[in-house]
């Protein structure tokens, strides 16, 4: 009986400590300072808008700016995304002249600035449409750490990208995305909150 009592004390005394331990270490993580930095999303681009002009990151300072990634050929995602951004803004009313809603190919290959033109004509006046090369297409996809992938389909290709709209302000820091099945509420949400 007596070694039962021991073994329980013990067995308590171990408890004691490693909670005490567990209090301790959680204290000292959330008081020491941080030395990770956050990533940073967006940054330096140069690109051609749907009009055949040579731009710049800086070209869009001072606005709000919606940033998708998508292609013309794009069946479902691109169009959805871009005709729901339209719906937002009509939304936001006054506050919408500030935003600048940017489409950036995932797809230079076939989306010259024709191409873009030709496209952005069924959605929201206020949309920029914005190609290149590959490389610089690819260095704008880093920046943002955005994702873009050819895939083969019956003898041609189609894109995988990511769907998120990346939402910056006008300094160019990233304040949040749009996740591709958010609630319109949310978005809209998001959205004052970038234009305040």
């Amino acid at each position: 009986m007596l070694k039962l009592v021991r073994y329980g004390a013990w067995t308590l005394v171990l408890i004691v400590g490693f909670v005490s331990t567990s209090i301790l270490m959680g204290w000292w993580m959330s008081d020491r300072p941080r030395t990770e930095q956050p990533v940073a999303i967006g940054g330096r681009f140069s690109l051609i808008d749907h009009t055949g002009k040579a731009v710049t990151d800086a070209d869009f300072r001072g606005s709000p700016l919606a940033v998708f990634f998508g292609f013309t050929h794009c069946p479902e995602v691109c169009p959805t995304t871009l005709l729901r951004l339209g719906g937002l803004t009509r939304q936001l009313g006054t506050e919408a002249a500030r935003l600048k809603i940017l489409l950036i190919t995932v797809d230079p290959e076939r989306d010259t600035p024709a191409q873009l033109a030709l496209y952005l004509q069924s959605f929201d006046p206020g949309v920029t449409g914005l190609t290149g090369s590959q490389a610089q297409v690819d260095a704008v996809l880093g920046t943002f750490k955005a994702y873009a992938k050819q895939v083969p389909v019956d003898g041609g290709y189609t894109m995988d990208h990511t769907a998120n709209v990346y939402l910056m302000t006008g300094e160019g820091a990233f304040r949040t995305m749009i996740d591709y099945h958010e609630a319109d509420s949310s978005a809209l949400a998001k959205l004052r909150m970038l234009l305040r």
